[in-house]
C-alpha cells in the first residue's frame, strides 16, 4: 500500500486512495519473450515470468487471508485458441499445488481480442473452468485482428477507423455471442473500453463526449454485459450511473440476460465486412495518431490522450494496419 509515482515533468504525485480497485495482473501474451532471463540458453516466455514473479512473491499473503477478495486475479490477453487456455490452466494448477492453495484459488478473465478466439469462446471457458470468472470484449485489438486475419483479402477493406464501432454488424454479433456464451456457463461478460477522455477546458465538448460514453454503455448493459471498461477514471461516474440504473440492483446479469437469441449468430455474421467510406482525412488521422503515439511510447508513455481520445498500442496498431491495408490495395 505504499506505491506512488511523482511525474516530475507535470509536477504531479499519484498515490493510492484508502479504498482501491481490485488488482488484475495482466501478463504478456504468449508470443512475447523475456530477453533478460535465459532458460537453456533461450529467452524465457514473458507471460510465465510475469505470472511466476507475481504469484511467488504474493502467494503467502493470498493464502493467509484466503484471498480476502483480492485474488490472485489475472487478465489473460492475446489468445487465439483454447489450447493456450489449457496451458494457462496447467500453470495455475501447478502454482496452486506449489503454494498449498485450494484448487480454483487463482481466477482469470480472458480477453477475446482476436478474431480466431471468438470461434473458441466455449472451449476457452471449458479449459479454464475451475479458474474462470469470465470473458472480456477487447474491441480495439479485435479490429486490428480482423485486418491481420484478412490481410490477403482485398474484399475485406475497413472504412475509416471511427466508423468501425460496436454498431457494425460483425462487432455487435461478436459482443452478443460473448454475452450468450458467458451467461450459459455462469460467468461474467465484460464490455469493451470507452476511449473518450474528459475535456476539461471545453464544457460543451466534454458533455458531448460523456453522452457518447453513456450511449455506448447503455447499449452494452442492454445487451447483457455485467461490467465494462473505461480509458479514464473521469468516465467512471457516468458509466456507473448507466449500469446501476439498468441492472435492477443486481451485481450481474448472468441469470436475467441469457441472450438465447444469439444462438442464431453464424460464421457469416462474425465475418461480415464493415460498411463505410475510406477518406483522405481518415488516412491523415491514422498517420498522425500512429506517429504521435509511437513518439510518446519511445519516451516511456504507454497511453496518450490525442484528439480527445485515449490512444494505446491497440489503437495505434489499427491506425498502422489500416494505412498498410489501404496502400496495399490502392
Amino acid at each position: 500500500w505504499t506505491i506512488s509515482f511523482h511525474d516530475q515533468a507535470r509536477n504531479r504525485i499519484y498515490r493510492l486512495n484508502d479504498k482501491t480497485a481490485k488488482l488484475f495482473v495482466r501478463p504478456r501474451g504468449w508470443h512475447l519473450p523475456e530477453a533478460h532471463i535465459l532458460i537453456d540458453g533461450e529467452p524465457a516466455t514473458g507471460c510465465l515470468v510475469d505470472f511466476g514473479l507475481y504469484f511467488f512473491h504474493n502467494h503467502d499473503k493470498f493464502r493467509a487471508t484466503q484471498g480476502a477478495g483480492f485474488g490472485p486475479f489475472f487478465y489473460l490477453p492475446k489468445m487465439e485458441h483454447s489450447r493456450e487456455a489449457k496451458i494457462w490452466n496447467c500453470v495455475f494448477e501447478r502454482a496452486e499445488k506449489f503454494a498449498g492453495a485450494e484448487r480454483g484459488s487463482i481466477r482469470a478473465t480472458v480477453l477475446i481480442e482476436t478474431l480466431p478466439a471468438v470461434f473458441q469462446m466455449d472451449e476457452i471457458l471449458y479449459e479454464l473452468r475451475d479458474h474462470s470468472v469470465g470473458l472480456n470484449c477487447g474491441r480495439w485489438d479485435y479490429i486490428f485482428s480482423y485486418v491481420k486475419t484478412f490481410q490477403s483479402h482485398p474484399d475485406r477493406l475497413l472504412p475509416d477507423r471511427f466508423l468501425v464501432g460496436m454498431t457494425q454488424h460483425f462487432m455487435r454479433c461478436y459482443s452478443d455471442l460473448l454475452v450468450r456464451t458467458c451467461h450459459r456457463r455462469g460467468v461474467h461478460a465484460m464490455g469493451g473500453m470507452a476511449a473518450q477522455i474528459p475535456i476539461r477546458d471545453n464544457p460543451k465538448a466534454n458533455e458531448a463526449a460523456l453522452e457518447l460514453v453513456r450511449r455506448d454503455k447503455l447499449r452494452e448493459v442492454r445487451a447483457g454485459h455485467d461490467g465494462t471498461w473505461a480509458a479514464h477514471p473521469g468516465l467512471i461516474p457516468a458509466i456507473m450511473e448507466v449500469f446501476t440504473s439498468n441492472m435492477n440492483n443486481k451485481p450481474n446479469q448472468i441469470q436475467s440476460a441469457k441472450r438465447e437469441d444469439a444462438d442464431s449468430i453464424t460464421e457469416e455474421d462474425l465475418l461480415q465486412r464493415p460498411r463505410g467510406v475510406r477518406t483522405m482525412e481518415g488516412l491523415r488521422l491514422n498517420t498522425r495518431v500512429g506517429l504521435q503515439y509511437l513518439a510518446a511510447w519511445l519516451t516511456g508513455t504507454g497511453s496518450v490522450p490525442l484528439y480527445n481520445l485515449m490512444e494505446d498500442a491497440a489503437t495505434a496498431e489499427i491506425s498502422r494496419v489500416q494505412n498498410w491495408q489501404w496502400l496495399r490495395y490502392g
